[in-house]
């Protein structure tokens, strides 16, 4: 991508030149190229290898207190596509938030975030590394057969251009391992994985290790048990755990409040945390999942305590959704072929002080839950209810697997009740711990 930087920036400025003459009082363009390979074996066997590359472009126009936005490829004619966009605004609802970002916020500076590796790797390499992700796991004693395994790669980037002024362009790369591995017989059969994903392919973990973990934790799920219903202490694997602080990103997110379809609308300001705990997003770290020089209005984001000391700070802001809650944006816009949303960057929750087996030592009865099944968590009401599997936490040791049950709360409670183990993994956008969440509801035999 950046030998066509120049001309996708020279492309963007010709579009919006095309709408202002087409009658847009502002407009922004923005191309989103990708492009990716991979490989997938099952059993020995390769299954798929796939090798896709997009150009997407979109131009998002103003008239009046009206926007719309239309999407197209490269080979588009940039007059007619202008002229349409300017025609499907003309007859769109009035939005009295819609504009582009306020220039005097837009990123001065485009600072290098070391997001961009140039390796390219191979299908043969690519279809290697997934067969050894599969040995290892089929190696572990107890495993019978293997889910797959997959080995990728890829890069996205984005160039953006807006009647402002604003010019600039941003590119990552992406390297990801994967493999799952199921263990027993029959009806027994248990399935679990691991994976790996990187910005730089010299981060990666090794694909043996991948493996070998994948099958050792289908190993440990074989034979679960039925838990009696009652009331337990739960403690979150962290796989789980950045589920549960991801619900909490969407009651923050300024569409969210805007639309009064969060159970936090009318909580600014009050506890949601424990004291002593921060929920803090960084757009501009090194070499992190989430990192962006700017956001997808151009604007510059800078580091944000979303909540502090445990109380709600901030919500999640672009540009049209702090106008109608009459804020200023905070440069957290994601940009889509559909438009623009907030969405965060890099979050990360306070680590605690304890290792997780100290704390589920301290919790000496409850469950540790490592999976969550289906998608109950109701934000706009709060309310919490998910099956679940994990392991019976007795004498505050992990015992055997427990499966089939459903933990039921609310999220108000279980994120004032939260306790942060020390095992902070930064490979993640949303970075939390093994969490400790007090009691909750438990049905199960």
């Amino acid at each position: 991508m950046n030998d066509d930087i120049g001309r996708l920036e020279d492309l963007g400025v010709r579009l919006i030149g095309a709408a202002r003459r087409a009658g847009a009082d502002a407009a922004d363009a923005a191309v989103v190229r990708s492009r990716s390979q991979g490989a997938q074996v099952r059993m020995g066997k390769l299954e798929e290898l796939e090798s896709s590359e997009s150009d997407d472009l979109s131009l998002r126009v103003f008239v009046g207190g009206r926007v719309a936005t239309v999407s197209a490829d490269l080979r588009a004619d940039m007059d007619r596509l202008a002229e349409r966009a300017v025609a499907m605004a003309r007859v769109s609802p009035e939005d009295p938030y819609a504009g582009l970002a306020d220039p005097a916020l837009l990123a001065p500076d485009r600072p290098d975030l070391d997001l961009f590796d140039p390796t390219e790797i191979s299908s043969e390499a690519l279809i290697d590394t997934a067969r050894e992700m599969e040995d290892a796991a089929l190696g572990v004693p107890g495993v019978t057969k293997s889910g797959s395994a997959s080995a990728s790669y890829g890069v996205t980037g984005l160039v953006l251009v807006t009647s402002t002024g604003f010019s600039g362009s941003r590119q990552r790369s992406g390297f990801s391992r994967s493999v799952s591995a199921v263990a027993g017989e029959g009806t027994g059969m248990e399935r679990d994985y691991d994976f790996d994903s990187r910005i730089h392919a010299a981060d990666l973990e090794d694909a043996t290790a991948i493996g070998r973990r994948a099958g050792e934790r289908a190993v440990r799920r074989v034979n679960p048990q039925k838990v009696a219903t009652g009331r337990y202490p739960i403690v979150l694997d962290p796989r789980v755990s950045r589920g549960l602080i991801g619900s909490l990103l969407g009651a923050i997110n300024g569409a969210a409040i805007a639309r009064g379809t969060s159970f936090l609308k009318n909580r600014m300001g009050e506890r949601v945390l424990p004291p002593g705990l921060d929920l803090v997003d960084e757009p501009r770290l090194q070499r992190r999942a989430g990192s962006r020089p700017f956001d997808g209005e151009g604007v510059g984001g800078e580091r944000l305590a979303l909540v502090e000391d445990g109380v709600l700070r901030h919500w999640i802001l672009d540009s049209a959704t702090a106008r109608e809650l009459k804020l200023q944006t905070n440069g957290r816009a994601s940009r889509s072929s559909s438009g623009v949303s907030p969405s965060s960057t890099n979050v990360t929750l306070t680590p605690g002080a304890r290792s997780p087996e100290a704390l589920v030592a301290d919790t000496h009865s409850g469950i540790y839950v490592t999976e969550m099944i289906g998608s109950g968590a109701n934000l706009v009401t709060g309310d919490y209810s998910r099956g679940a599997s994990g392991f019976l936490i007795e004498n505050g040791r992990l015992a055997g697997p427990v499966s089939e049950f459903t933990v039921a709360g609310n999220l108000l409670d279980m994120l004032a009740a939260i306790e942060p183990a020390d095992d902070r993994d930064e490979r993640f956008s949303v970075v939390v711990p093994t969490l400790r969440i007090g009691e909750m509801t438990v049905a199960g035999r």
